[in-house]
């Protein structure tokens, strides 16, 4: 779609970061934000310009940069220490698009429209991501990724303020994981997604559920759980389940509870 008031297209800088204003927009892949109509944008900048690594991998971990495409992430070939790794490629399949949407579409952008179904939130959430974000007077935040999304496209970027990478952790990505995912039609939106973690140095758990309720929620333990008490914790969260063409609150509550036994019993 053709942005009509857009008035001026540049490569985005710090110098850009510090002059931002009101109609202004960042532009990664323009998979969104050329889909429908932008009245209040009259600025683009280009977050390609920075030339940031796609994927960065050292010690610590795996730097995902905002402007990484899906289709150079799904590629990504992970180390064999990492048992979390095939994560990575079953997250960006879960993004049912397109050749042309995984060649353009950014992993930043995914996280930062913050849709529930967003399975880069969930991938970069599950792994206890951490996302680093650039603000306008130049400082520099790291917040955890389950904390980045509040709720249905809104997260805790202020205006302006861009997100700059995520960081997987190298002992979450050496954790044994889990996955199950679900949508109402054979190439709908995820209407759930539970991402199991036990951690290969105590067996701590965590169980990441994501699609079916507006912002990423989880379910932590010190140990392994029986299903009863998954479900019985799962039961005491009140984890409000999202509501909308893609599932109700009650068929997407009863996904949850399936999928996590099911993620339960292949960790164990």
């Amino acid at each position: 779609m053709d942005l009509a008031f857009v008035e001026s297209l540049g490569a985005a800088s710090t110098a850009a970061l510090a002059g931002w204003q009101p109609g202004d927009a960042w532009l990664g892949g323009g998979t969104w934000l050329f889909s429908e109509p932008q009245p209040q944008l009259r600025r683009l900048f280009d977050l390609h310009a920075f030339g940031w690594e796609p994927l960065r991998l050292s010690d610590s971990g795996l730097e995902i940069a905002s402007t990484c495409r899906l289709t150079e992430l799904a590629e990504f070939s992970p180390p064999q220490r990492w048992l979390a790794g095939h994560l990575i490629r079953r997250c960006c399949e879960s993004l049912l698009g397109s050749f042309k949407i995984w060649n353009d579409a950014t992993v930043g952008g995914n996280i930062c429209l913050s849709l529930p179904a967003g399975p880069m939130t969930a991938l970069a959430a599950s792994l206890d991501g951490v996302c680093e974000i650039w603000h306008t007077d130049g400082n520099r935040d790291y917040v955890p990724a389950i904390d980045f999304v509040t709720g249905d496209r809104t997260n805790v970027l202020p205006p302006g303020s861009l997100l700059r990478a995520v960081t997987l952790p190298e002992r979450s990505l050496r954790a044994r994981a889990g996955f199950r995912q679900v949508s109402r039609t054979p190439l709908g939106r995820s209407a759930a997604l539970v991402i199991g973690t036990c951690d290969a140095q105590d067996d701590s758990t965590t169980f990441t559920v994501t699609a079916a309720v507006a912002r990423p929620r989880q379910l932590r333990f010190g140990h392994v759980p029986s299903t009863e008490e998954l479900l019985d914790v799962l039961a005491d969260a009140d984890l409000s389940y999202f509501d909308d063409a893609h599932g109700t609150q009650a068929w997407r509550a009863h996904l949850t509870r399936l999928l996590l036994s099911q993620v339960l019993q292949e960790l164990t």
